[in-house]
């Protein structure tokens, strides 16, 4: 399930990526296709903010995690919530890595949007 996830993620970014790449292309106006571009790099500039606020909130995660950790090392005296607790750590860890690799990639898909719009907007 986690591997679809990557794979969604993916496709619907590159779906993006090649829906920007076509429609600036087969614009014959430059005016056109300049004012497509900048609306493409005003979203793709929300959507950048939007992931970039993302790693604040898994940094965020990762300190409540490291906090965690710390304050179940006394706890652990054998009592039946403990494997049950460090799984719910170990699987909110596990999320929020995932997270990260899924906001890499967005931030990798964005940024070559954002060069295919500059280029466009360069051309004449």
């Amino acid at each position: 399930m986690v591997f679809l996830s990557f794979v969604y993620r993916f496709v619907t970014n590159f779906a993006f990526m090649a829906m920007v790449y076509f429609s600036l292309n087969f614009l014959e106006k430059y005016q056109n296709r300049a004012i497509v571009a900048i609306l493409v790099l005003v979203y793709t500039g929300m959507r950048a903010a939007s992931t970039l606020r993302a790693f604040y909130f898994f940094q965020k995660i990762e300190k409540l995690e490291a906090e965690t950790k710390r304050l179940q090392a006394p706890i652990n005296d054998g009592s039946g919530g403990t494997s049950t607790r460090k799984q719910i750590v170990v699987d909110v860890a596990r999320l929020r890595r995932d997270g990260e690799l899924k906001s890499y990639m967005d931030l990798f898909f964005l940024a070559l949007i954002v060069l295919l719009c500059v280029a466009n907007i360069m051309r004449q």
